[in-house]
């Protein structure tokens, strides 16, 4: 199975929710998922050279004002993804925060936040790829460590396959 020179990005999803267990999500209002429902996060900043848990603090802070150390961060997963949309390779690293967050974050122009019941994100406007194999990674391995790669090519059913579990 050859894979097409697309480019690779690097980026952080944090799962935050509040007190009561839901989650916040942010529906999206630009590229990739726009008007989808996903976890904060974003793309690491490369040319300074910045880690998965730099990024993850950073994008908190700045999307949320939530500001983390990284004691408050438990990297669960890390996701190699090739192929997603025929548009890049994407390297993920998925982080559980301990820390709460009870207010509700003002919108920002990458979109509005709202806090969502965990039950209730089959519901949502959630990307395939991150329905199949983001979510469950979370529900199963939010705790312990697992990496995986998923060949998201959007002619072919989602394969992913398990690296590593802890």
């Amino acid at each position: 199975m050859e894979n097409k020179a697309l480019p690779y990005k690097i980026s952080t999803l944090l799962y935050i929710r509040n007190a009561q267990g839901d989650l916040l999500l942010l529906e999206r209002l630009k590229q990739p998922n726009a008007g989808m429902w996903s976890p904060i996060g974003g793309k690491l900043e490369m040319p300074t050279g910045e880690s998965p848990f730099e990024a993850a603090r950073r994008e908190a802070a700045e999307e949320i004002g939530l500001y983390l150390e990284d004691k408050d961060l438990h990297l669960f997963a890390m996701v190699a993804e090739k192929n997603y949309e025929f548009r890049t390779h994407w390297l993920m690293f998925l982080f559980n925060c301990h820390k709460t967050v009870d207010k509700l974050p003002a919108a920002i122009d990458e979109g509005r936040f709202a806090f969502i019941p965990e039950n209730q994100l089959d519901q949502l406007n959630i990307p395939d790829t991150d329905r199949k194999s983001l979510w469950a990674l979370y529900q199963n391995h939010r705790n312990g460590f697992v990496s995986v790669r998923a060949d998201c090519r959007p002619d072919q059913p989602l394969q992913i396959i398990t690296e590593q579990q802890i």
